[in-house]
């Protein structure tokens, strides 16, 4: 076979196929009319009954039906394509923060000892709650109680003394009396430092909390460094956590958080933003934020992780059915119906969720936008609608 016939049946399948596809893919018109191609071959692709004879008058019904009906939009009363529309409704952005969190007790505190020594008795358990000021060790104290029998001798020795001088006044000195005074609070305070030692052999809980476990034990030699147990109150948590940079002025101290454990799965805990770091993080872009959590059940533990979530008042946008969303060379448009005409209307996508898309345009509220019968829609066209108009007045998050 000649490269020239070869040639010609490869013209006739292309041409073939660019007719089939003209004439059953919906939107081929608009594709071709934007490709450059004459409006009469367009027509004659489109419509390929009225290759080799005359269209018909422009104002028959013929012409007319074929121009506004086919598809699910088909020809309808006075040449209006049906379509179904959809109201426009309020939608909001940035009105959802979520960020995960690690929690820590309200006061939490690592006790260690006043001095050092033996232990010789431990009074608590891991798990027992504690008053502040209760003995949770004691050390051993034998040296400090010989100490303080001492001094309380030695006070009642000068005390007896004092009382003699001041007996005797006119037989002894002044200065010897007022020595004797002096040796009397001298030996008071040495007795209140004995009592001081012999008090700091008790470890005591600093604050009202639940003792953690103990990692010493009886006979263990401990220093003034050496922990003895962690006490947590976990009446409230502390949660920290950080949130996006864009957030940084709309946060506020006492404003309403609700946290969510992975150990209390579907349980809601409420609390309140604590606190606000005065920095942003340059690595992360990130600012610090502390979150009051109520545990008055005692449901929560200090060192969980927690999924924090905030509410704001948002950015409000139209939202339209994704449906209702075309594209075309200059970008993205919808299809607007006022007085049973369509009007394209420029839109740019601000966000897609999955039952609305979220948008930003010359749109209002309960504006009708067409979402089906797209394919015969022209600008300024008449459409008529049936079903399908909602109006729903909740905004869209």
């Amino acid at each position: 076979m000649s490269f020239w016939k070869q040639f010609a049946i490869c013209l006739v399948v292309i041409a073939a196929g660019v007719t089939g596809w003209a004439v059953f893919v919906p939107g081929a018109r608009d594709t071709l009319r934007n490709a450059g191609v004459p409006e009469a071959l367009v027509g004659k692709a489109i419509d390929p009954d009225n290759v080799g004879r005359a269209a018909p008058a422009a104002g028959s019904e013929q012409a007319g039906n074929r121009r506004s009906g086919g598809g699910n939009g088909g020809g309808g009363r006075n040449g209006a394509v049906l379509v179904v529309t959809q109201a426009v409704v309020p939608g909001v952005v940035n009105d959802r923060l979520g960020a995960i969190g690690t929690g820590d007790a309200i006061r939490s505190v690592v006790v260690t000892p006043q001095a050092s020594g033996l232990i010789r008795e431990i009074l608590v358990k891991s798990g027992d709650r504690v008053k502040q000021g209760q003995i949770i060790a004691k050390l051993d104290s034998e040296e400090q109680v010989i100490v303080k029998g001492q001094a309380e001798v030695a006070l009642k020795s000068a005390v007896e003394k004092s009382s003699l001088y001041n007996n005797i006044k006119s037989s002894v000195s002044r200065m010897d009396v007022f020595d004797q005074e002096i040796a009397e609070q001298n030996a008071r305070l040495q007795l209140q430092a004995a009592q001081l030692s012999l008090d700091r052999r008790n470890i005591l809980a600093p604050i009202d909390g639940i003792v953690g476990i103990m990692p010493v034990n009886i006979g263990d030699n401990v220093s003034t460094t050496t922990p003895i147990v962690t006490l947590d109150d976990r009446t409230e948590i502390l949660v920290d956590y950080w949130v996006p940079e864009r957030f940084a002025n709309t946060v506020k101290v006492g404003q309403a958080v609700e946290a969510t454990s992975v150990a209390r799965p579907g349980q809601v805990f409420s609390g309140a933003v604590e606190a606000i770091d005065n920095r942003v993080d340059p690595a992360s872009r990130t600012l610090r934020m502390r979150a009051r959590i109520n545990n008055a059940a005692d449901e929560l533990r200090a060192g969980m992780s927690f999924s924090v979530g905030m509410r704001f008042d948002g950015d409000q946008y139209p939202a339209v059915d994704p449906q209702s969303v075309q594209w075309d060379s200059q970008g993205s448009f919808v299809w607007r119906v006022a007085e049973q005409k369509s009007h394209k209307v420029r839109v740019s996508i601000v966000q897609r969720n999955p039952d609305y898309v979220l948008v930003k345009g010359n749109l209002d509220n309960g504006d009708l936008i067409v979402t089906q019968g797209l394919q015969r829609v022209r600008e300024g066209g008449p459409v008529r609608s049936e079903g399908g108009e909602l109006a729903a007045k909740e905004p869209v998050t």
